[in-house]
């Protein structure tokens, strides 16, 4: 890996982007047009202190996972993004599919300025790319691990803890929404390898969801209205909205309320009580 090249890349790139376009005031003590390194840290998830080494030039190898991160904070584009992964010595992970995936664009742009609900992108697996603070203080932060257990839909029918985000007796719900919609992304994707994988996996495990699949109901989910358990506010009404992606594989989620409704006040207070309460794992991240 080449240190020096690597950190000159990440601070041309963060020098040419603006604070508006990902939804940061410009503040009136600015020196240059650019991000701030704790900004750039911020927005990829990562400490401060550990972005200034690596823009320094210093440090170990980022690993795939940090790459994808800075790439998404930073705004690169696919050609940008691949190479940023061969400035880190990092094999170039498919674009399409998986948590590593390139933020489209066009979602990242709207997310940048939903700066006042809960919003974030996913895949059409239900895996969080990128979410927005009050979408991690509302459903929390996407667990760090690979593969499988990625998805929200995998780990809803493989990890209790998962359904932790959700009032009991609104499970049986959910349950059925998230799986006739992976029928619908199955047939999207005509026999991608990944969904069969995680099909034949979740049949496997899981008799709920066998029992399910085999109902062949098929919906993409774009709307829907949810209650989600908070550990400080309570249940909270919401009503969630999907925009897909061209080819489908992407979708930004965004919550909201009515104005008036004790849901809109909740989401007040969420803006002030942000992720103070939230833990590693209590939520499942993916709405």
């Amino acid at each position: 890996m080449n240190h020096s090249e690597f950190a000159a890349y990440l601070k041309s790139r963060r020098d040419r982007i603006r604070p508006a376009d990902v939804g940061l005031p410009a503040g009136p003590r600015r020196r240059v047009p650019g991000l701030r390194r704790e900004e750039v840290a911020q927005l990829a998830g990562l400490s401060a202190d550990y972005y200034t080494e690596l823009e320094r030039g210093r440090g170990a190898q980022p690993s795939a996972q940090v790459l994808a991160a800075l790439a998404r904070a930073l705004r690169l584009n696919g050609d940008e993004r691949d190479h940023l992964f061969h400035l880190a010595d990092r094999p170039v992970p498919p674009a399409t599919h998986g948590p590593a995936a390139q933020v489209q664009p066009g979602l990242l742009g709207l997310l940048d300025r939903l700066t006042t609900t809960p919003a974030q992108v996913i895949t059409d697996l239900h895996q969080t790319l990128v979410q927005n603070e009050l979408a991690a203080a509302l459903v929390g932060r996407p667990p760090a691990v690979r593969g499988p257990a990625a998805s929200l839909v995998y780990r809803w029918f493989t990890d209790p803890v998962a359904r932790g985000i959700y009032p009991p007796e609104d499970h049986p719900h959910h349950s059925r929404v998230f799986v006739a919609d992976l029928q619908a992304v199955a047939a999207r994707r005509g026999g991608d390898v990944e969904v069969r994988r995680m099909v034949a996996a979740l049949r496997r495990r899981s008799e709920e969801f066998a029992a399910l699949w085999d109902t062949h109901d098929v919906a993409l989910r774009r709307t829907d209205h949810k209650r989600i358990v908070h550990p400080s506010l309570g249940v909270i009404e919401l009503d969630c909205h999907s925009l897909f992606s061209e080819d489908g594989h992407q979708r930004l989620l965004w919550f909201s309320a009515p104005p008036g409704t004790e849901g809109a006040a909740q989401l007040e207070l969420l803006s002030v009580i942000g992720t103070q309460d939230m833990t590693a794992g209590e939520h499942s991240a993916s709405g």
